[in-house]
């Protein structure tokens, strides 16, 4: 029997959700101890390797994403892909196992080439950068250079095998996805642990992740290559490679810059913010981010389970249910963010002094602000999302605008205007709401209910 895109269901639904509350649950039990144990400094640097890690995931310019919404349309049926739109299937058409094992090997060929390029960029300008960052710290700094060498090797592994993610994410393997998560998690909080008592400091936590990243990516092939698939696979010869490769490209290359404008709006600051501020003041706002894009991920849980559900409706052209969809998807992410951002202003102060914790979040007047621009943020991602599951990338000449006028911003506000945090969070959100945070809701709705 042929394999499909897996039912996603409220089987599916309730994993998704159990998966990332334990993975945002273990991820609260590590702050916790790198906060009690680890200075402002050496929080203030552990952000900015965070931001590295965003930054160099953005290298693959859009492919993964693509490649995923691909391997569904795949499995939905579809006999080739299309450069724009998606080549519509019939709910019992076989999958092409010709073509999806040519996917297979353009993706291999991909994803080689851009680790070697991450490894050349990390190791000649990005080791300049982080020793500029280096002469404003006074801790350790072996402690430092070690942790930053073994970011360098986990950041080059992810990315060559960053494949995987797309294959479960596009085969709608949401439970066994969510399973290998949270065991790969419970490893890496439980070893991040041990080492910083150990007083390994950085060092601990950058370990900790390269070994739960090595558990994750041969648990998904094991999971993915079953043997039937396997049999299927050896039994085709694979479509050509480049000609995937040049039907895929011209969209991934849209995403990767909108992911590209993206990160300027709201990762460049973590970047930004140490050659204008302390680190002191970058942990504070360090943190505060972090624990936020903690709640952008429970917030977009529902979304993120639905992904392949929203290509194969697309490639069905079954508007009911991403009418359905959309309305669950924008409806949980309004309700999580209203109730958990109440918890953290109510909370979050507390809980940091009960741990006794180095860092502090940013003022409550600044989390509001944050919370708000965070809200229309990912609000108007879900939609891009549902315009993108069409194959379709209108946003990313406006998302790089976006960015780079985030950037400019962050200049203004940081150097002449010297405004420290305000600066860091008023950014980017002047930025969005200029055009994006209203724009993309605005088209689905139109497309979807005709208004």
């Amino acid at each position: 029997m042929a394999e499909k895109v897996e039912h996603i269901g409220k089987r599916e639904i309730a994993w998704s959700y159990a998966g990332t509350a334990f993975m945002i649950g273990a991820g609260v039990l590590l702050l916790p101890f790198i906060l009690h144990k680890m200075p402002q400094e050496t929080v203030g640097i552990w952000n900015i390797f965070q931001a590295i890690t965003f930054l160099v995931l953005l290298l693959d310019f859009g492919f993964r994403p693509t490649f995923a919404r691909n391997i569904s349309y795949i499995f939905s049926g579809v006999k080739t892909l299309q450069k724009e739109g998606v080549a519509h299937a019939e709910s019992d058409a076989a999958v092409d196992y010709g073509l999806l094992k040519g996917t297979l090997v353009a993706m291999q060929r991909f994803y080689r080439w851009i680790a070697i390029g991450v490894f050349a960029l990390l190791a000649s300008a990005g080791t300049v950068y982080f020793y500029y960052i280096l002469q404003k710290y006074s801790g350790d700094r072996q402690d430092a250079m070690i942790a930053w060498l073994l970011l360098i090797a986990i950041n080059c592994y992810n990315l060559y095998t960053l494949y995987y993610d797309a294959l479960l994410t596009g085969k709608g393997y949401v439970i066994r996805s969510q399973q290998i998560n949270i065991l790969g998690q419970t490893v890496y909080v439980g070893l991040a642990i041990g080492l910083i008592y150990a007083g390994y400091g950085l060092t601990a936590i950058v370990a900790s992740q390269l070994i739960s990243t090595v558990i994750r990516r041969v648990l998904t092939y094991r999971v993915f290559f079953t043997r039937e698939l396997k049999a299927h696979l050896r039994e085709v010869a694979p479509r050509e490679p480049k000609e995937i490769l040049q039907a895929i490209t011209p969209n991934a290359v849209k995403i990767g810059l909108t992911q590209l404008g993206g990160f300027m709006v709201n990762k460049a600051a973590m970047l930004i913010a140490p050659l204008f501020v302390s680190l002191e003041m970058v942990a504070c706002y360090g943190i505060t981010v972090q624990v936020m894009d903690i709640l952008a991920r429970c917030a977009t849980v529902f979304y993120q389970s639905y992904l392949p559900k929203l290509a194969q409706s697309r490639a069905e052209n079954d508007i009911a249910q991403l009418q359905r969809s959309y309305l669950l998807c924008t409806g949980s992410l309004l309700a999580i963010y209203l109730v958990g951002g109440a918890m953290w202003l109510l909370l979050g102060e507390w809980a940091l002094n009960l741990i006794g914790s180095q860092t502090h979040f940013v003022p409550a007047l600044m989390l509001g602000v944050m919370l708000l621009i965070s809200l229309l943020e990912h609000n108007h991602a879900v939609s891009a999302g549902f315009i993108m599951a069409d194959n379709k990338i209108p946003f990313f000449i406006p998302s790089l605008l976006s960015g780079a006028a985030t950037i400019l911003l962050l200049w203004l506000l940081l150097s002449p205007l010297q405004m420290g945090i305000w600066g860091l969070i008023l950014a980017p959100g002047i930025a969005q709401l200029a055009y994006q945070n209203w724009k993309w809701p605005s088209v689905v709705i139109k497309e979807l209910w005709g208004k």
